[in-house]
């Protein structure tokens, strides 16, 4: 090839390069988030954040119609959401486009009770499934505990899944969470493991109910709504009794977050403990603010320890998310609407309503972008 046939090749390969990466960028550009939640007494509800409207609604297949679904994720790719079901017995993955059951592992079955109270999480790329089981054998004359387990499962599994391995836990496991790069599987129960996503070891450890600050107790949380994927951040509200100088004790609020990045933790009280708190979420923009809900929405500096602002609710909300651009909070759960509100002024936006009523009662509201 001469020099002058070359020039015209290269410009075209330069243009096809610049197209892609245009239509890459226009792709990216395209990405709005969506919010996924579970609603009684057998849905999965999709929202398009945007025209606060739900899309989609599927039926969670051979579930127990007097129960609510549980805790719930979703793959980072939005294809897939893994949700505990059946009177927390079942764990089936469906797809978002279809609604088809495309995973499912049942963890109960011949003289042995399965349970997954609302610990699961997807590892970073999709292939695997981490759920916190406790499991008893209905013997002839007695009930026998057994230990605790996380059981990992290959996603691609199918409808029979089963774990393919199993790693030591504690009791009292309430969330699990990956690491972004897949170093670390976080297990929050007395304390906040760091384990070993491969082989369950140990490997860290960040303090909890070991927890040990002079003049204060022992730190009290119920942290059950797994919320941490726009911020890559695990945070929740805590209650903690502090003896003051005159002897006398006070009990105080605050936020404890752990930088599933970074490995790193900071907290900080901000209140007397007067306001009811149930579930925290970091903003992925401003990531010193933190807003938690239940009759009311908070807002924080985690850094400074600082109360920024607080409205008043129409009802009781339990869970609280944030969009990718850290401009509008989603609060959920408890009953049958999604309200959207501005991060900045905390001024209600709008609400979105679930088709037929369903009360969203414990299970989790996430965030992704598609």
């Amino acid at each position: 090839m001469n020099k002058k046939t070359l020039r015209p090749a290269r410009s075209i390969l330069l243009g096809a390069a610049l197209l892609a990466g245009l239509g890459g960028y226009s792709q990216l550009s395209l990405a709005k988030d969506i919010l996924v939640t579970a609603a009684r007494p057998n849905l999965i509800v999709v929202a398009d954040a945007e025209q606060r409207k739900v899309i989609h609604t599927f039926q969670i297949p051979n579930t127990s119609m007097g129960n609510s679904p549980g805790a719930l994720a979703v793959s980072k790719d939005g294809k897939t959401v893994y949700v505990i079901h059946n009177r927390w017995e079942s764990v089936s993955g469906i797809d978002l486009d279809s609604g088809k059951e495309v995973f499912r592992t049942d963890l109960s079955g011949a003289g042995v009770r399965g349970k997954a109270p609302y610990a699961i999480d997807i590892s970073p790329d999709g292939k695997e499934l981490a759920v916190y089981v406790t499991q008893t054998e209905l013997l002839p004359g007695e009930y026998k505990v057994d230990d605790p387990f996380i059981a990992i499962y290959d996603t691609a599994s199918g409808l029979s899944a089963t774990p393919v391995r199993k790693l030591k836990s504690p009791r009292r496991v309430s969330t699990l969470a990956y690491s972004p790069d897949y170093k670390r599987l976080y297990a929050f129960s007395w304390d906040m493991l760091v384990l070993d996503p491969k082989t369950g070891q140990q490997i860290g450890q960040h303090p909890w109910r070991t927890w040990a600050r002079e003049g204060f107790g022992e730190p009290d949380t119920l942290a059950i709504w797994p919320q941490f994927e726009q911020a890559n951040e695990f945070a929740t509200p805590y209650y903690i009794n502090h003896q003051n100088t005159d002897k006398s004790v006070t009990q105080r609020a605050g936020i404890w977050s752990l930088d599933m990045v970074k490995d790193t933790v900071r907290f900080s009280e901000f209140e007397d403990a007067k306001i009811v708190l149930f579930s925290t979420v970091i903003n992925p923009v401003r990531r010193n603010e933190a807003y938690t809900v239940y009759t009311q929405l908070t807002k924080t500096d985690v850094n400074t320890g600082k109360l920024i602002k607080r409205v008043d609710l129409d009802h009781t909300y339990y869970n609280v998310n944030v969009s990718t651009d850290g401009k509008e909070l989603y609060i959920g759960g408890t009953v049958d609407d999604i309200a959207v509100y501005d991060s900045q002024t905390l001024a209600l936006k709008g609400k979105i309503k679930i088709p037929g009523g369903g009360d969203q009662v414990l299970t989790s509201l996430r965030v992704v972008q598609r």
